[in-house]
């Protein structure tokens, strides 16, 4: 079958398509272009076998014959798609849903969908993770990066800060302790260097059998006194939760030294060494020290500024609480359990 369309001048008449050449630029939207290519295709069929065209511009017979019959009926202009509105959806959520959603994506920018369920469920908006990652994907909050850029951007115009994202946090393979308190894993994670305070670092001390966190922010040195200190005080929270300290875990960081080994020597506590260079052998208190980063420190360093670190660290302890007793993980051990939960298993 051969399409006989109606020529001028031995060209195409296309009442959309001007016949001589614009004098300035024009813009061509996406529906004129759709346009000109069915033109295009009506008119190489003229000329040329209809299966070849079709193969040519990877379309079937089928939608050849319907392009046609379509230009046959209404003329060429009835080949330009129609405009199409969004439909109402009866069982769409409701505005009051979707700006609580939007509010806790941008005020917790470094959690995902799923972890944004707990505290959307605290202001009674009940939704699926993949209901609540197609509403920040539909306002362009998707992904932590759009998030943190739109917290910025609303902490810029009330107090014109201006920050810049820290490093991600390494993940690792976890180790496996039988009872709590039998490997504790140890570090000491930079914080930054705070305008008027100095560098300020976190102590951080987290329970292999229940992921129980002990954390404290330091502006001094982190020797291996401070650090012998901060074990001794780890161990007085951990027997008054009903666990009692036999082991700790640690790489070979400067405040780890011989030193420290016999002091937990004389306090009855085995000292365990990662291998050198093998951040992955103490993933536990790693991976804790990320989850910090991306779920306090980013969005706090965001929000506002801190000139005294007792101030970041009132904050910081109000969180690790949080984190201890209703922060569920949903790591391969953890399941979806929290700290406290795990502890009262073994209990």
């Amino acid at each position: 079958m051969r399409l006989q369309v109606r020529r001028e001048a031995g060209q195409a008449v296309d009442p959309l398509v001007p016949l001589t050449e614009p004098k300035e630029t024009t813009a061509v939207t996406l529906d004129e272009i759709v346009y000109h290519r069915r033109v295009l295709v009506l008119d190489q069929a003229a000329s040329e076998p209809v299966a070849v065209v079709c193969r040519r511009h990877g379309i079937s017979r089928k939608t050849f014959y319907r392009w046609a019959d379509r230009a046959r009926r209404h003329g060429l202009a009835a080949l330009m798609p129609k405009g199409r509105r969004r439909p109402a959806m009866p069982n769409a959520t409701p505005p009051e849903m979707v700006e609580a959603v939007l509010a806790e994506a941008v005020a917790r920018p470094t959690l995902g969908a799923r972890r944004l369920l707990e505290h959307l469920e605290e202001r009674g908006v009940v939704l699926s993770a993949s209901g609540v990652q197609k509403l920040l994907r539909r306002h362009q909050l998707g992904r932590r990066a759009q998030r943190l850029a739109a917290l910025a951007s609303i902490t810029a115009a009330h107090e014109g800060l201006v920050t810049r994202a820290g490093a991600e946090g390494p993940f690792g393979f976890c180790h496996f302790a039988s009872r709590p308190g039998q490997v504790v894993a140890l570090d000491a994670f930079y914080v930054g260097r705070l305008k008027g305070v100095g560098t300020v670092w976190q102590l951080t001390a987290v329970d292999t059998a229940t992921r129980w966190a002990v954390a404290e922010l330091i502006t001094s040195s982190k020797d291996v006194a401070a650090t012998v200190a901060f074990v001794d005080r780890v161990q007085e929270r951990l027997e008054a939760i009903g666990i009692e300290l036999t082991g700790v875990l640690s790489d070979n960081g400067p405040e780890f030294r011989p030193s420290f080994s016999a002091a937990m020597e004389a306090r009855g506590i085995t000292h365990h060494r990662t291998p050198p260079r093998s951040p992955d052998h103490n993933a536990v208190c790693e991976r804790f020290q990320g989850i910090a980063l991306d779920e306090f420190y980013r969005p706090a360093f965001h929000r506002q500024r801190f000139d005294r670190v007792v101030d970041l660290d009132t904050q910081f302890q109000r969180w690790l609480e949080r984190y201890n007793t209703r922060r569920r993980n949903h790591g391969d051990f953890m399941r979806g359990r929290t700290p406290l939960t795990v502890l009262n298993s073994h209990r």
